[in-house]
């Protein structure tokens, strides 16, 4: 062997084995999916509450506590969730502030603040609510006034307020969608953040609750990518159903039902929502932790197929 030949043998050689070392450096990491829902055990400290999580093999979690907890278990609780890797996703502020009760809206707006308060407190992704709604008789149900300019002006007003009470750094207030209040669709939801001009309002997606139509129903995949590619770096956290269109009847009726047993395209949600960093999807609106744990055990089932860890 001559001197060139050699010398190209061992470049050739050095360069192999610094390829090789490059590859087993280089980690592929799985895509995943913090799944979270409600716990049926009883807890009274942080430990238990971990623990309880853990049981049903969740990342994720609904803030344990209440807007009138003491700062001290508030730390505690945030420390026990970092410690053992549990992401809170959201503090839920259930309440009407677009209510026609000066009283119940006014309290509403306080529930509000205070829920977004714990949020910032306990390190919660977000805080929730819906809009609200003018009907008298149910305060999240429809109205014929939800969806008027007027409407839409007063849930930007009464947004602003919430956050400028707060001024969170960590956290963010989020509406949630619903199918007849704003935000009810994508472009409404854009509109709202553009007109409410808050750094730390983000987007709560739950695209079942827009499912409104048959057309939608049967195409809702979508629906679903047009949620992600327009809010996707809004989003603070999911929420995770799914819905049934009845056959039996002749006018539309969307039902929500278990995880698994409707007609929501859970590969494309999961696909999604895999794309963004530690978002959670949390399962609501079951009866028992049995119905939790089918659902779990579906969507989990759904995650294997496309590659994705929940």
């Amino acid at each position: 062997m001559n001197r060139r030949t050699f010398a190209r043998k061992t470049i050739q050689a050095a360069s192999l084995v610094g390829l090789t070392s490059s590859l087993t450096s280089f980690s592929f990491e799985k895509p995943s999916i913090r799944l979270g829902g409600p716990l049926f055990d009883k807890y009274e400290q942080p430990d238990e509450w971990i623990a309880a999580l853990k049981k049903q093999g969740y990342r994720a979690a609904y803030c344990p506590l209440k807007t009138d907890a003491p700062a001290d278990q508030v730390k505690a609780y945030e420390g026990a969730a970092k410690k053992a890797n549990i992401l809170i996703a959201e503090v839920g502020a259930w309440s009407n502030p677009l209510s026609t009760d000066a009283t119940t809206a006014q309290t509403a707006l306080k529930k509000c603040v205070d829920s977004l308060a714990l949020a910032e407190a306990i390190g919660a992704n977000c805080c929730v609510n819906i809009s609200g709604s003018r009907n008298p008789a149910q305060w999240a149900g429809p109205h014929k006034d939800n969806l008027t300019e007027a409407t839409f002006e007063q849930i930007v007003d009464i947004t602003r307020k919430i956050i400028q009470e707060v001024k969170p750094t960590r956290t963010y207030f989020a509406l949630e969608l619903m199918p007849w209040s704003y935000p009810d669709s994508v472009d409404s939801y854009l509109r709202l953040i553009k007109a409410i001009n808050q750094k730390q309002f983000g987007v709560h997606l739950d695209p079942m609750n827009i499912i409104d139509s048959p057309r939608v129903f049967f195409n809702n995949g979508a629906l679903i990518k047009e949620c992600f590619k327009k809010l996707g770096p809004h989003i603070r956290s999911c929420h995770g159903k799914d819905i049934i269109l009845k056959e039996d009847v002749y006018t539309p009726q969307l039902v929500e039902c278990r995880p698994g047993l409707g007609h929501m395209d859970y590969a494309v949600y999961l696909t999604e929502l895999s794309k963004l960093n530690d978002i959670p999807l949390m399962m609501e609106h079951l009866a028992t932790s049995e119905a939790y744990q089918e659902a779990a055990k579906y969507i989990r089932s759904v995650g294997a197929k496309e590659g994705i860890d929940v």
